[in-house]
């Protein structure tokens, strides 16, 4: 079991990241991350990347970084789960660049109805720290929800009714 992840830990392992690489990179952090860079939790389990385009030296970085950093990096992103929201890449908030890598918050709309799918009890905390705080709008969330759903079809370990109904239970609250 490694340590929690920590906004200290977070700004290292981007530090440490942007020196090892061996070219030019996007990574979007999501989940825990950028609710911690965000300001509404102190810690997470692990840090949440996805690298797009991928920098040269990005895979052979992590294993040495989890060790000396003693925390948890996943491959992840809200797209893994449910439909690429349209414009995602644009509405990604830029962190910070650290030699060649530009890093970002995976857009927070997309971030929301991945937690909304998923549906745990934190998760709807989650979704509710990102419209408290404007980085979500529900009107927004609720179109961006009606254009993905035809394309649910592609992901079968998605309930699209149970999808449903977690985001009209989220937007009645916020009506």
């Amino acid at each position: 079991m490694r340590a929690p992840v920590t906004v200290e830990k977070i700004h290292r392992f981007m530090e440490r990241l942007g020196r090892a690489v061996r070219g030019e990179g996007r990574v979007y952090f999501t989940g825990g991350v950028s609710a911690l860079l965000t300001g509404w939790r102190e810690t997470t389990v692990d840090i949440d990347v996805h690298p797009e385009p991928e920098p040269a030296g990005f895979f052979e970085a992590l294993p040495e970084l989890k060790e000396s950093l003693d925390v948890n990096v996943e491959l992840a992103a809200p797209f893994h789960f449910i439909p690429a929201l349209q414009g995602w890449r644009e509405r990604s908030p830029f962190i910070q660049r650290h030699g060649r890598i530009d890093f970002f918050h995976c857009d927070f709309y997309s971030q929301a109805l991945g937690k909304l799918e998923r549906g745990h009890a934190r998760d709807f905390l989650d979704v509710e720290q990102m419209t408290a705080r404007g980085l979500v709008v529900p009107a927004e969330l609720a179109r961006h929800f009606d254009g993905v759903k035809p394309l649910l079809i592609r992901y079968p370990a998605v309930d699209a009714d149970a999808f449903a109904r977690r985001v009209t239970k989220y937007m009645e609250g916020h009506a």
